[in-house]
């Protein structure tokens, strides 16, 4: 691994650990709640892009709403951690995935890959 792709992978650990702790104030006890049974259930899962998103689609507005709110504060840590590393939003929120969130999904829940496949663990 190259130095600016570890950089860039330490901050990004950084980055998602402050949205972690902002997302506890943006997020409340009952959004966090209504998208681990969602991705438990397979609605919701992780994107390769660092962004949570829809495997299927949902009606529910308490659901959309705590989506929303976790993918901002995620944007808004890889806005930071783009800043600090002097690269794009786009590869802050990759490599986030690839070093921090990736590794954390549960076996039996869904990814989206870069190619745009859903995939089980």
């Amino acid at each position: 691994m190259t130095f600016r792709k570890t950089f860039v992978a330490v901050a990004a650990v950084a980055a998602l650990a402050v949205a972690a702790a902002g997302a506890a104030f943006a997020q409340s006890a009952e959004q966090k709640a209504l998208v681990d049974r969602a991705k438990a259930e397979g609605t919701v899962g992780e994107q390769s892009d660092g962004y949570l998103g829809f495997r299927v689609a949902s009606t529910d507005a308490g659901l959309q709403t705590a989506v929303r709110v976790t993918n901002d504060g995620r944007r808004a840590a890889y806005a930071r951690a783009a800043a600090e590393t002097g690269v794009s939003v786009d590869v802050a929120a990759a490599r986030a995935f690839e070093t921090i969130v990736q590794p954390r999904i549960s076996s039996g829940q869904w990814w989206r890959n870069a190619s745009g496949q859903w995939v089980r663990r």
